[in-house]
């Protein structure tokens, strides 16, 4: 696991082995980044990475100068790698939560440009987890909601949703909102 791009670019990442995980690919996390690029200003987003893990993709924002990112899991483990993390990289912005996602969903207050969301792929909410992040009033208008699934899994139709992008085994879906 590295990070591609930003102040850190070429950083890796060694998180412990026993961490309850499945991060997001190099190779997937680059072609997604590659498509936010030409998409966003990454030096204005306060950003959301629910299921956090690793930190692969909080890590990945920060580095790209992202103002705010608060990554949320409910694995301590997860958390306290990525706090240790954030601070030997400097990443001050990333601030890292334990949590229950569907209990921080419905008591969060603050709203994000940028949501991205990479559950366990047999979640059983996983098709319905755009409808739920939508309606809890977390995205801005024009913010951009980011679900990473199964590509053999289908999502539920929504109507912010734009597109579905496919790596292999994993699939990015994106929604909006309007401004």
């Amino acid at each position: 696991m590295r990070i591609i791009g930003g102040k850190a670019a070429g950083l890796r990442l060694n998180p412990p082995q026993n961490l309850p995980v499945r991060p997001t690919t190099d190779i997937a996390k680059e072609a997604l980044f590659n498509i936010l690029n030409n998409r966003l200003d990454f030096d204005e987003l306060t950003c959301l990475d629910l299921f956090a893990g690793t930190g692969n993709i909080s890590f990945e924002l920060a580095s790209r100068h992202a103002v705010k990112v608060d990554a949320v899991d409910q694995h301590g483990k997860c958390v306290i790698y990525i706090t240790d993390t954030a601070k030997k990289l400097n990443l001050e912005q990333i601030k890292a939560r334990k949590a229950d996602v569907f209990k921080y969903i419905k008591s969060a207050k603050e709203s994000y440009d940028l949501i991205f969301a990479d559950p366990p792929y047999d979640l059983g909410q996983l098709p319905m987890l755009p409808k739920i992040i939508l309606e809890g009033d977390l995205l801005k208008p024009g913010g951009l909601l980011i679900v990473e699934h199964p590509s053999n899994r289908k999502m539920v139709d929504h109507p912010h949703f734009q597109e579905t992008r496919q790596y292999g085994n994993s699939s990015f879906s994106f929604y909006t909102l309007p401004s």
